[in-house]
Parts: C-alpha cells; structure tokens; sequence
C-alpha cells in the first residue's frame, strides 16, 4: 500500500488493525513526521497570528495525528512483539524521539505561545484553552526550549539514547522471561499445583511436542508454583530464575545491568543540563508533590506507621514455618508458600477456592454492572479489527449515544510484555465540526482458557481488572474536548493512579461481589461465609506488603536523587554497585525481608527503567491516599442510603474527578469531590494499619 493511500495518514476512530503491517511503519511515520514538521513551518511563520484558530488548532490537529499513528505502532510492540514488529519499532523510534525532541526545544514555537499566553486573546480563551497554553509553556520548558543554542544538539541526543534504552530494557526483561521453561516429567513434583495450572504447563509441552509440562516465568504459571508447589526445589529454581532476569547471571546481551548505569548517568546529564539539582528534582515538576524531601517524608512516616504490622507479620509468618511446616529457616521462595497456607490455616479458605467462583465472563458481565449503576453508561459489545484473536471490542454507551470505546486484551502471550496497564488509542477532541470519542486498551496477562472451560480469575486478578476498568473509566469519561487535557493526558502522575486504586475498592464489597461470582460447575454465586472470610483475609500480611512497596518507591527516589544528579563532567556510568548499595541501605531502613545477595531486582524494574515511573514510583502510594479518602465518601453514603453503590455520589465523582481530566489541577480536583484537603486516616484503616483500642 502506497504511503499516501495508508488509512493510518487518515483521520480515524479506531485504529486499522486489520491493514496494518510491519512495513508500513517506516513510510506511515515519515509522513505523518513530514506532515507535522509543514504544520511546525506554518505555525512559525510571521504571518500566522499567534492566535488559538490560526497557530494553535492547526498544529496541534498535526501533531495528534502522529501521536496517534505513533501510539498504535507503540501498542503492538507491546502486545505483538514479534521479531518484525519489534524491528519496524525501533528502526523509527529514533526518528520519532528526535522529532518530539526537537518540538519541545523549538525556542520559535515557544514564544510564540508566550505571546499568545500574553496577549488579549488568552483571556477571551475558555479556561480549558488557557489551561492547554499554560501547560504547554511548561513542558517546553522542561524540554529545553530555553536552552542556549549550543547545549539542544546534547540534549537531543539524550532524549533519543533513552528511548533506545528504555525500549531495550523492556526487550531483554520480555526476552529473559520468555527464554526460561521449567520441564517436569515427574507427576510428583507438581503436588501442590492446581490444577488448571498443571492444564497450563500441559499444554505448554503440547505445543512443544513433548511429553510432560513445561512451566515458564509468565505470571500464570510463576505466581501459582511459588504460591502453591510443595516442591522446595522447584520454587527455589523458579525464584531464582526469576530474580535474576535480564541480569549478568544470563546471556550478556540481555543484561540490563549496562542499561541501568547508562539512563542513570543520562538522567543526571538531562537534569543538568536544565538546571535541576538531580534527575527526581526535574521529574517531580509535572507532579503533585513539590520537593523531592516532600516524598521521602511522606514515604518514612508511612513506613513508620506500617512497619511494625510488617515485623509482626513476619514473625506469625516464621513461626508458622517453622512449627506447622518444618521450614527453617524461612527461605525467600518459601515465603508465598508458607503466606498461602497460613491464610488456608488462619480464615480456613484458599484463593483457589475462591477462584472458582469467578468465571471471567460472568466478572466481565457483573463489572460492566457496576459500571452503569455509578455512572449511568452501559458497556456493550461491539466489532471492530483487533490485533489478536483474544481481543474483545467494546463501546461505551450513555443515554443509548456512544462516548467511548475500548479493547481488551486479558491473557498472557509470549509476545506480549508482562504486568497489566491500560493505554490511550485515541483522546477526545473536537475536529472541525465533528467529536472524536476516546478509545482506551485495558491490557492484561491473566491465565487463558483450558480445555474448553471459560477461564477464572483468582481474586488478586479481579483487583487487577477493576484497577485498569478504573484508569479506562479516567480516559474514556472525560467531557473535555480538547485533547491535551482531555481524560489521562497532563493529569499529575502522583494522581493518575486515583481512579484505578479507587475501583480496586468495589471488588470487596459483598453487594459487588454477589453480581460478579458464579461458580464454574454450578452456577451459584459466592457464598456469605466464604466471603466473610475473605474480608477476614483481606488485610492478612498488609503490613509486608505495604513496606515492600514503600522500598520500591524509596529506592527509585533516592537513585535519581543521589546518582541521577548534575554534575560537571557529567559520567558515562553510574556503577550498579552504587545502586545496589542504595538498594540495601533501603532495605535496612525500611525492609522486613532481605531477598538473597544474588536478587537482580533492579534489572526487571521496568516501571522506572523503561516506563514513565522515574522518581515517581510513590506515586502509587501518595494515589491510595487520594484513593481511599475518595472511597470513604461512599462509606459515608452507605451510612446515609444503605448502599456502597450510591448513584449520587458515582456521578460527583465523575462529575468531579473522572470528567474534568487536567483541565485544573488534580489537588483542586480532590478537594471539589472531598470539599477538603486528603488525609491519611482513611488508607491506614482500609490496609487495618491502625491499633485497635483497648477492651474492644
């Protein structure tokens, strides 16, 4: 297909999956780059008033068509990572980074926007258009625009080693998951594995042509074996292999270890040369949070108020080891083991048992439920070209009118990159006279369907469903219009997470969980008992869970403070010595576990390494504090209504926080939904992170 006649270089709804193909990356791309740079031209000439019709519009019509080609291609590098996709991807990733580069450092374009920003016409603007000015003076100027002529070649050159590392990091984490298959031919050894996992592995060595089942590093198969295999063996060999990803225990071209040193010593050079002090002072500009001594602090009064649950959580934990189980001394691969059978022992149920209750379909169905009784939308079944053929397609409905459209891609591939995240196909906007609708992906890497049998989720994947539904329902039920602001664009990134972690609440409540359960055999919903137990369990170990996420997200912030910082002259490397160092030093603060000194935890961190997570890891965090104050408003409306599920409260709430996307800042939007400022309280007493009084 000729160029010119790509329906790519087309304005378009939903993408063309069906016509797209690994070679037309190369000529689609340059065009749409050709395209906008013409658009670039004519919004710097002279002649064109700096005027929102006339400068501001036409360009940003270009640069959305690009990013919205750009971003199909980046998708399907994602979730089709095939030799040729891969190879189309990053042959024109350098092309593409230089060209959004060089836009953010163009000093012409830039004051021109001050001269808009500065002239009568801004005031006559809607406070949505002079919220799109404001923000892109802010991120030319995070981007260089203000660079003296001399130092933009370097930071260029920056920007483009990054995004060739990132993507790298990313391969090699994908690769190094992919390259390791555990082959079992003893039946004995899998005691202990459920059995739609043993299913799993079973036809894993079929499509091999081998007798036997061939685990691998995907999270089907790896969380179930560590969770649930009474071989010791087995899950120290899985531990191992899985801690030591992408590392120099493998392969040297898939080490990510060089990567590291190397974006670490870049980030320091960027931060430099912009004038900040170190990489996470530069990163924390677009964010709620105003220092970073603001997120340390934050960070060590939530350790200090979880850590202890967490010691005592070990403790129970060992002692159950040692007493119930004769492991001692407690190993890290024996942790998940021993958690699950504490839980079996303790609530007296497992997340099997559960498991088999929660049928996708029926999730599916009773999630969409939910979805209409808070927001009045309907989510309904739709066709549309997709990229595999597990993908569905589905529109979102209001007052029976479109608003929305989104795909979902639920089961793990091997050529699909792990974790769960969702992404935007396409963002609203207004284009000439006619609106175009926000298109979403909720991706995730849940187990696939055995045997025939409808697949089931365990409970920990509900969560991970409603996380995702949660930044979908941010993206797609926005009613701003223009694109830069419209649903997840420019929201701070220590809020993006508000609407996901405030769904994850939802899949608790008794009245949700009724309409989304109904057992794979039988039919019949959850039972009362065993839910009852389930809320029981529900903060079982969250003292260790909370301090393993504070580690995380205080490792990344002290690495872009100490190592990512600006320095003259700035280094080739940071030594990863220096950030293991880091590392540990956190683990002493902080840490209740130790992983063995061989744990290459850093070189599969792709949040920070490879995604847009650098020195902003806490904002998951600082988002569950935002999350679970947001969710008390319903706890307080079941008080008043008798229902968790108040409409009223659905609609402010998205009145108030889903709707309004970065049209105004996310604090400004919190307190329109809370009527105050967020407070901690209510995140410590959901995790039961707080002593309970004396006598009861």
């Amino acid at each position: 297909m000729n160029a010119p006649e790509h329906p790519l270089l087309q304005p378009f709804q939903l993408p063309p999956f069906d016509r797209l193909r690994p070679e037309d990356v190369e000529p689609v791309i340059t065009e749409l780059i050709a395209r906008a740079r013409a658009a670039i031209d004519h919004a710097m000439d002279e002649r064109t008033p700096p005027t929102w019709e006339d400068f501001v519009a036409p360009l940003e019509h270009a640069l959305e068509q690009l990013s919205d080609a750009w971003g199909v291609i980046g998708h399907l590098h994602s979730v089709m990572d095939t030799p040729a996709w891969r190879e189309a991807y990053n042959k024109l990733l350098p092309e593409v980074t230089r060209f959004w580069t060089e836009l953010g450092q163009n000093e012409a374009l830039y004051r021109k926007t001050q001269a808009l920003a500065q002239s009568p016409e801004f005031a006559r603007l809607s406070p949505e258009r002079r919220r799109v000015i404001e923000l892109d003076l802010r991120d030319h100027r995070l981007a260089g625009a203000e660079l003296p002529p001399e130092k933009k070649p370097r930071h260029r050159d920056i920007q483009q080693e990054l995004s060739a590392l990132a993507a790298r990091f990313s391969e090699n984490v994908l690769d190094a998951t992919n390259a390791y298959q555990e082959w079992i031919e003893d039946e004995a050894q899998l005691s202990g594995i459920p059995e739609e996992v043993r299913a799993m592995a079973r036809e894993a060595a079929q499509a091999q042509n081998r007798p036997g089942w061939c685990f691998t590093l995907q999270m089907p198969f790896y969380l179930p074996v560590m969770q649930y295999a009474d071989d010791r063996s087995l899950r120290e060999r899985m531990y191992r292999a899985h801690a030591t990803r992408a590392s120099e225990f493998g392969p040297p071209e898939r080490d990510n270890g060089p990567l590291i040193e190397r974006i670490l010593a870049l980030r320091g050079e960027e931060a430099l040369l912009l004038g900040y002090p170190d990489y996470a002072s530069y990163s924390l500009v677009p964010k709620m949070a105003d220092h970073p001594e603001e997120v340390a602090s934050f960070l060590r009064e939530l350790a200090a108020r979880a850590k202890p649950f967490a010691l005592r959580d070990l403790e129970e934990l060992r002692a159950f080891a040692r007493d119930t189980l004769g492991l001692d001394p407690l190993e890290p691969w024996d942790i998940a083991y021993a958690s699950e059978k504490l839980r079996q022992a303790r609530y007296d149920y497992s997340e099997q048992e559960v498991r088999r209750y929660l049928p996708l379909p029926r999730v599916l169905e009773g999630l969409f439920a939910l979805l209409e009784r808070l927001f009045g939308v309907r989510l309904v079944p739709d066709t549309a070209p997709v990229w595999h053929p597990d993908v569905t397609f589905y529109r979102v409905e209001r007052d029976g009118a479109p608003i929305a459209y989104f795909y979902v891609d639920l089961y793990a591939r091997d050529t699909k990159r792990g974790g769960a995240w969702m992404d935007s196909a396409k963002s609203r906007r207004r284009e000439d006279e006619s609106l175009m609708l926000p298109v979403a992906y909720l991706v995730c890497n849940f187990a696939p369907p055995v045997g025939g049998k409808p697949p089931t989720l365990t409970h920990d994947d509900v969560l991970t469903l409603f996380h995702e539904m949660g930044h979908g329902l941010h993206h797609m039920l926005t009613q701003v219009d223009e694109a830069p602001i419209s649903g997840i664009n420019h929201v701070e990134w220590d809020a993006v997470e508000l609407p996901s972690q405030f769904m994850e609440n939802f899949a608790w409540e008794w009245e949700v969980l009724q309409h989304i359960t109904a057992h794979v055999d039988t039919g019949e919903p959850l039972p009362r008992p065993l839910y009852e137990k389930m809320r029981a369990a529900k903060n079982f170990q969250a003292g260790m869970q909370m301090v393993r996420q504070i580690e995380f997200s205080l490792f990344d912030l002290r690495i872009h403070r100490e190592l990512a910082k600006a320095q003259e002259p700035a280094p080739e490397r940071v030594p990863l010595a220096e950030v293991l160092r880091i590392l540990e030093e956190v683990r002493d603060e902080v840490a209740v576990i130790r992983p063995p000194s061989w744990h290459r935890f850093p070189q599969s961190f792709s949040h920070i390494f490879a995604g847009g997570y650098a020195a902003g890891y806490y904002s998951y965090k600082w988002a569950e504090v935002l999350s679970a104050d947001a969710y008390e408003a319903f706890e307080e409306a079941q008080a008043r209504t008798g229902t968790v599920l108040d409409p009223d409260t659905g609609r402010r709430f998205w009145r108030e926080i889903l709707a309004v996307g970065a049209s105004r800042p996310a604090a400004e939007s919190f307190r329109a939904f809370r009527g105050r400022e967020p407070r901690i309280d209510a995140l410590l007493r959901h995790n039961g992170l707080v002593e309970k009084a004396a006598g009861g």
